[in-house]
C-alpha cells in the first residue's frame, strides 16, 4: 500500500516514515507545508491514504483541498484533540495524538485495509475538511415578541421586558412598565430562546432580565431573593440548587 505523510514537523514525520516501514506500507513522499503538498498532488498521481497533519508551517491542511482535488483516505495525526470529535464525525479513517501509538496506528491502518477490502473505503471531501475548521455561527435569540391583544398585535423589544413567569399553567411576559401579557410558549423554550448574557431562569417559575435587577437579598436556606424594578406580584426568589449558577452569571 502506498501512503504519503504531510507532516511539518520533521522528526515526527520521520518517526512515522519508520512506523509505517514496520507495517509494510510504502511512504512515497513526506511533504512538510501545504505549498510542498499542492505541487505535488498536482503533479504525481495520488496514492491510497494520506496521513495529515492538521496545522502546517504555512497554514492548515484543508488550504491544500481548495487548490487540489484529492481522493485519497485520510487518517489524521496531530496533537491537537481539539478536533478529534469533528474529524470522527466525518468520513476520515481515524485520528491519531501525537505522539502516534504503535498499536494505534496499527489500528488505524488495519480498519482502512478493512474498509477497502469491503469497497466501502473512507475519504473526505474538501468541504468537509474546512467544515473541520469554522466556528460555529453563533446563535441568533428572539429580539421582540408578538402578542395579540384583543384585535391588535404588540410587539416587545426584549429589552423592554423585565421578567417572564409561570402562574395557573400559562405563561407570562412582564414589561418594564409593569403590565403582563399571555404568552403561548413555555419557560422551558424561552430558556432557550433567550439570550443566556441577559436573561436567567431562577426556578422553574421565573426568568429575570439582568437589567431589570435593582437588588439581590439573601433569603432563608442559603436562597436569593431577586428584586425587580418592576415587578412586584410575586417574590422572586432563587432556587437552592441555581443560586451557584446565578451567582457566576452575573459575574
Amino acid at each position: 500500500m502506498q501512503v504519503v505523510i504531510i507532516e511539518d514537523e520533521k522528526p515526527s514525520a520521520r518517526r512515522l516514515n519508520r512506523m509505517l516501514k514496520g507495517l509494510e506500507l510504502e511512504v512515497i513522499v513526506m511533504l512538510h507545508s501545504v505549498n510542498d503538498a499542492v505541487e505535488w498532488f498536482k503533479n504525481n498521481e495520488h496514492p491510497e491514504l494520506i496521513f495529515l497533519d492538521i496545522q502546517l508551517s504555512d497554514g492548515l491542511s484543508f488550504e491544500i483541498f481548495e487548490k487540489v482535488e484529492i481522493k485519497s483516505a485520510i487518517i489524521f495525526t496531530t496533537a491537537y484533540d481539539e478536533y478529534a470529535l469533528k474529524a470522527f464525525k466525518l468520513n476520515s479513517v481515524d485520528y491519531l495524538l501525537k505522539p502516534i501509538d504503535d498499536e494505534e496506528l496499527e489500528e488505524a491502518v488495519q480498519k482502512y485495509a478493512s474498509n477497502s477490502a469491503k469497497k466501502s473505503p473512507s475519504f473526505i471531501s474538501a468541504e468537509d475538511i474546512q467544515k473541520m475548521f469554522q466556528q460555529p455561527s453563533p446563535k441568533e435569540y428572539k429580539k421582540r415578541f408578538t402578542i395579540q391583544v384583543g384585535q391588535h398585535l404588540k410587539i416587545f423589544e426584549v429589552n423592554d421586558i423585565c421578567c417572564f413567569y409561570s402562574e395557573n399553567k400559562g405563561t407570562y411576559l412582564h414589561t418594564n412598565n409593569d403590565r403582563s401579557y399571555l404568552l403561548d410558549l413555555s419557560l422551558e423554550k424561552l430558556e432557550q430562546d433567550l439570550d443566556p448574557n441577559k436573561f436567567f431562569k431562577i426556578s422553574r417559575k421565573f426568568i429575570v432580565n439582568l437589567n431589570a435587577i435593582k437588588d439581590i437579598v439573601s433569603y432563608s436556606n442559603l436562597r436569593l431573593e431577586v428584586k425587580l424594578e418592576c415587578f412586584n406580584k410575586h417574590q422572586l426568589i432563587v432556587s437552592r440548587e441555581r443560586v451557584k449558577l446565578f451567582k457566576e452569571w452575573l459575574e
